[in-house]
């Protein structure tokens, strides 16, 4: 059975052993995705059967429609190129003519480049002993607190004990947003505007690690302008975090904004350079029409994509799930 065929049959409403929970909650998922792509998906999905439409045949003219395509969803020129090279290999191997047949192909390529004979780790890397600790970085204006803010919510909805560390004590507000956030979802904050954050840090891992907390989110200052200054500070960040809870941070997480596009694959490289990047949340991934960039960052740093913003709303932070994003990016094809 081809993917293409099997997206089919994953999400058509078959019997199921599931609970109604488990299914009301899959199902809402999905609408999540669907509705967060349909930006994007209303740009690609329509051009590309407009292109099957146009182009009986496959043709040179044809590939180069679908590069430009593939490169205004946002996907990455050097992700397309190695993309068309695939398909072309594939039509000649499978000596395929009509490029209507070429649209299951393509998901399936698109799927692989993701997966790229990796196992995906989606799953948040939990600590066995002591309170697992997931620093958050990224550049201003990314949404790195709201997302904080989202995932304690998350959290604290599976009945895990959560604090939030204000780390990032310089930007004006900062402190004071995350605090706002754990008044809403009821979490404990630890914070204090003007100080140094590796301090802030000691505090709020020392009472975590003294009153049995299960997760510690650390938010940081979003600093990109001197590289040398925030590996400096990221080092210390790392050193006052292993002391006080051995292997921690268990999770570094890079929080890049979706409607950025390609300048999100900049600040990736960038960030990875400078410390190690366990996995990416993308936000406002409901707000752009260039939903590529998924594949693109995968493909370009080879991070995985951990968590998704689909809106919002407190819960609108998914799991990351490459099988109902590709369903949500081709929908309307199947």
């Amino acid at each position: 059975m081809g993917l293409f065929d099997k997206f089919k049959n994953i999400f058509k409403k078959e019997p199921t052993i599931k609970n109604d929970i488990e299914i009301k909650e899959e199902e809402k998922e999905l609408q999540s995705y669907d509705e967060a792509l349909e930006k994007t998906r209303k740009v690609f999905t329509s051009k590309l059967s407009l292109l099957s439409t146009k182009y009986k045949k496959v043709s040179q003219e044809y590939f180069d429609e679908l590069e430009e395509l593939l490169i205004m969803a946002d996907i990455g020129v050097n992700t397309v190129m190695n993309f068309i090279d695939q398909i072309k290999d594939r039509v000649k191997k499978e000596k395929i003519e009509n490029t209507e047949d070429l649209k299951e192909i393509i998901v399936d390529e698109l799927f692989i480049i993701y997966v790229n004979n990796d196992v995906i780790v989606n799953k948040i890397n939990y600590s066995e002993n002591g309170p697992t600790v997931i620093l958050f970085v990224g550049v201003n204006g990314v949404g790195k607190t709201t997302t904080i803010g989202k995932l304690a919510n998350k959290l604290i909805n599976e009945n895990k004990k959560v604090m939030m560390i204000a780390g990032d004590t310089f930007r004006a507000g900062a402190v004071e947003q995350i605090i706002e956030w754990g008044n809403k979802v009821g979490c404990k904050v630890v914070g204090k505007e003007n100080a140094d954050p590796a301090s802030v840090m000691y505090d709020g891992l020392e009472i975590a690690k003294n009153e049995n907390y299960d997760v510690v989110l650390i938010d940081t200052a979003g600093r990109l302008q001197n590289k040398v200054n925030l590996m400096k500070e990221l080092e210390k960040i790392n050193k006052v975090i292993g002391k006080i809870i051995p292997d921690a941070p268990h999770e570094t997480l890079l929080v890049i904004d979706a409607t950025t596009g390609q300048n999100g694959i900049s600040q990736a490289k960038s960030f990875k350079e400078i410390t190690n990047i366990t996995g990416i949340v993308l936000t406002k991934l409901d707000g752009t029409a260039k939903g590529g960039i998924v594949l693109a960052i995968k493909e370009e740093v080879n991070i995985p994509v951990k968590y998704i913003g689909l809106g919002e709303k407190s819960e609108d932070l998914r799991v990351f799930d490459i099988e109902k994003y590709i369903y949500g990016l081709f929908k309307d094809l199947f």
